[in-house]
C-alpha cells in the first residue's frame, strides 16, 4: 500500500492512490449509444496520463480511466464504520460527464470525479442527479488498510439530550409590547 510509514496512521487524514477502471458497454437506448460503469479500483495505482485499455470481450471494454486520491478523515470514521458493516465494503466512485461547451474533439467522454469510503458523501453526489455514483467492492487488503484507521481515530460519541428551556420564565425582550395572545402565557407565570 501507499503508507508504509508506521506513523502515518497517527496523522488526521491518510490518502492512497486508486486506479479508477470503468466498463463502457453498448446502451439498450435509442438516446445514448454506450453507458459506463465503474466495476473496479486498482490500490496503489501510479498516476495514469492516458486512458488505459485493459480488456475487451465484443462490444464491452474495461478502461482504467484516472488515478484518484482515496482520502480517510479521522472525523469521518462513523461512515467508514457504516460502509464495513455492510455485506460488500465499497469504494464509491463518482464519474461526470465533461462540461462540453465547445466542441473539444480531445477531450475525454467520461471523467472519475471522486472516491471515497464514505457512503454519507457518496450519497451527497447523488442529490445533483448528474453524476454516476457507483460502489464497487473493496478488495481485502484496502478493507484492513481502512479497519486498521478506523481502530486508530474512531472515538464513540456519548448520545446528548438537550434540555428543553421553558419559554414561560422568559421575560419579553427588548422592551418589546407583546401581543395579547403571547402575554397569556406570562400572565400564567405571574399566577404561579
Amino acid at each position: 500500500m501507499s503508507n508504509e510509514n508506521p506513523d502515518a496512521f497517527d496523522a488526521r487524514e491518510i490518502r492512497m492512490s486508486l486506479g479508477i477502471v470503468v466498463e463502457k458497454r453498448p446502451a439498450a437506448s435509442r438516446w445514448i449509444s454506450h453507458t459506463w460503469r465503474p466495476v473496479a479500483v486498482l490500490p496503489g495505482a501510479a498516476a495514469l496520463n492516458e486512458w488505459k485499455l485493459l480488456d475487451r470481450e465484443g462490444d464491452v471494454e474495461r478502461i482504467q480511466i484516472a488515478t484518484l486520491e482515496l482520502e480517510l478523515h479521522r472525523k469521518e470514521t462513523e461512515a467508514y464504520l457504516v460502509n464495513l458493516a455492510n455485506e460488500t465494503p465499497s469504494v464509491y466512485v463518482v464519474l461526470r460527464a465533461p462540461d462540453l461547451e465547445d466542441d473539444d474533439a480531445d477531450a475525454p467522454e467520461i471523467c472519475a470525479v471522486r472516491a471515497t469510503a464514505s457512503p454519507f458523501e457518496a450519497q451527497d453526489f447523488l442529490d445533483s442527479g448528474e453524476d454516476i455514483v457507483e460502489p464497487v467492492p473493496m478488495t481485502e487488503g484496502l478493507i484492513a488498510w481502512v479497519q486498521a484507521f478506523i481502530d486508530r481515530h474512531h472515538e464513540e460519541t456519548q448520545f446528548k439530550k438537550r434540555k428543553r428551556k421553558d419559554f414561560r420564565r422568559e421575560e419579553p425582550a427588548f422592551g418589546k409590547a407583546l401581543h395579547p395572545i403571547e402575554q397569556r402565557f406570562y400572565d400564567k407565570r405571574k399566577l404561579n
